[in-house]
């Protein structure tokens, strides 16, 4: 019987999750899920690291009944952690935004999340283990070209609240970690989509959001984070013009 610690990163290859599966590998073997096999292959470089090239939306809600990559995740006996840090994030006003929108943002941000904790509950109440549920800024308020993306997030929070509350008595440590602007190809993208001005040192370093999770894990037996916040040191749009 294994004594090792176990964690599951999912969006793994994003710029937040690479940090996240390098800060958790530290104390846990990571089995670290997402789609770029270029990005997982130089996970797996890493100690203590099992890259899954996996489509979750696909294999975890396909209905398929072909193997599935995460099927041996699925058998674990036990997990000590699982993170969840794949998301999608597209602008969408409630005007552009059309069903397929809505169902692929659902799908990815909300019910993979919960079909994952889900398959994996018995394992995580044997190791009295911890969920963690990578949020936004997005999850408190919203904007007028961004709703898909923040009523996920949205949605995200109740059910990380609900799931906390009926899983405490199982000894499950559930909570939400919430960055704002974060230094990650995903921000570039909205940026761009939207025309703003990408200037990296005005955010968060994903290392931070790492650094974050791991006081998540690491608080002691009769506690739980239940949320963190984590925010740029100067909020984006309280900086001030460089004077010229």
């Amino acid at each position: 019987m294994t004594t090792e610690a176990i964690a599951i990163v999912t969006g793994a290859t994003g710029g937040m999750g690479r940090e996240i599966v390098a800060e958790l590998a530290r104390t846990h073997h990571v089995y670290a899920l997402g789609r770029n096999d270029d990005a997982l292959a130089e996970l797996g470089a890493l100690s203590n690291v099992t890259p899954v090239s996996t489509d979750l939306v696909t294999d975890l809600l396909g209905g398929t009944e072909a193997p599935s990559p995460v099927a041996r995740l699925l058998d674990l006996t036990r997990i000590d952690v699982v993170v969840h840090a794949a998301a999608v994030a597209t602008k969408f006003s409630v005007e552009s935004a059309r069903v397929a929108d809505w169902r692929t943002a659902l799908d990815i941000n909300v019910v993979v999340p919960a079909e994952l904790t889900r398959r994996v509950l018995p394992a995580l109440r044997a190791a009295r283990g911890t969920v963690v549920f990578i949020n936004s800024g997005a999850g408190r308020g919203s904007y007028g070209d961004n709703i898909v993306y923040a009523a996920t997030k949205h949605a995200l929070y109740a059910v990380a609240d609900g799931l906390r509350k009926a899983e405490s008595g199982a000894g499950v440590r559930v909570s939400t970690v919430a960055p704002g602007p974060t230094d990650t190809p995903m921000l570039e993208r909205l940026q761009a989509q939207s025309g703003a001005e990408y200037v990296a040192e005005h955010y968060i370093e994903p290392v931070e959001v790492a650094r974050a999770v791991r006081t998540v894990v690491d608080a002691g037996p009769s506690a739980q984070i239940t949320d963190i916040s984590v925010r740029p040191r100067i909020e984006v749009g309280d900086r001030k013009p460089p004077r010229g």
